[in-house]
Formats: C-alpha cells, structure tokens, sequence
C-alpha cells in the first residue's frame, strides 16, 4: 500500500501522526505494539474490557486548562483527576476540562484516542503516581480504536511528566 506521494504506508494500527511522532522520538518498535479493536476503546472502561486488564491498568490523557493553558494530566483509569489537587501544583487560579476543539488543537487528536505523548504541540504533564501500581499500563495510540502497552516509568519519562498526586480520594 502507499500513500498519494507514493511512500509506503504505514500499516499500523497506531494513528498516522503518532507512528510518527514515536519514530521520531526513537521510538520505532512502539507502532508494532499497537493494538486496534473493532469496537472503540475511547473510555477507560471500553479499553479495559477489550484488552482484558484491570481498570487502573489503563492510562487516561485528559487535557485540562490551567487559566486557559493546555496541560496533560495522566491518570490510572480507575480513578478521578481532583481539579482542586492540579490548581495548586500548578499554582494556578482556576482549572477546568478543556473544550473539545482545545484538546484537537492541542494535541492533533480527538478525545477518547490521546495518547500521552506524540501531541501536535509541546503542553506541560503531570502524571498520576497511581500509574505505578502496574509493571504495564496501557494507553491511546492516536484513535478510539487502539491502544499500545508501555511500563509506567517509561511512558512518563516520554511524556517528558512531572509525578505527582492528583487523584481524587477513594469515597
């Protein structure tokens, strides 16, 4: 297959723009890993229940506005990001979801297939010390459909993430 240049196409499962950025980043092998279901894995626990793993095994990238900036926070799919706890460990006025046309420009991607690195523009992330609890998480690879395993240390040192506690307490 090739594409209307007439370069080979990547026959992956990853997104386009995220084979790649993950090239780019010496990451070569990572598109060979991706795996695409027929049904979508745009939540948490869609992507669970296809892949067969625990909640908290996967990984969520949610965008954020931080007085209006864009930040990346990642968090265990088990869990909830506590606005409160990410307002004051970025020592900002107000945090809130980021809009849906924010997330796409920001990251070159549609929510529910946001990967945690690989965005279209460089944002700030922080990442859940939760991920940590697993020897592998999983997460988006640039689709709803398709997701990719990675151990957690790995995948916040590529998401270039600061560790911190910002999940919201178990009720």
């Amino acid at each position: 297959m090739t594409t209307t240049d007439g370069t080979a196409a990547e026959d992956s499962a990853a997104h386009p723009r995220f084979a790649e950025a993950v090239r780019e980043m010496g990451l070569a092998e990572l598109p060979g890993r991706v795996r695409r279901f027929p049904d979508a894995t745009r939540t948490a626990g869609e992507a669970a229940a296809a892949i067969g793993c625990e909640l908290s095994q996967i990984c969520k990238s949610l965008i954020f506005a931080a007085d209006g900036v864009p930040v990346l926070v990642l968090m265990d799919g088990a869990s909830r990001v506590d606005l409160e706890l990410v307002r004051k460990e970025l020592g900002a006025a107000k945090v809130t979801r980021a809009r849906a046309d924010v997330v796409r420009e920001t990251t070159g991607y549609a929510i529910g297939g946001v990967p945690p690195f690989g965005h279209r523009t460089a944002t700030r992330v922080l990442a859940d010390r939760s991920l940590l609890a697993h020897d592998v998480v999983w997460a988006a690879a640039g689709t709803p459909y398709s997701v990719f395993p990675m151990e957690p240390k790995t995948l916040i040192a590529h998401a270039g993430a600061t560790l911190v506690d910002v999940r919201e307490p178990a009720e």
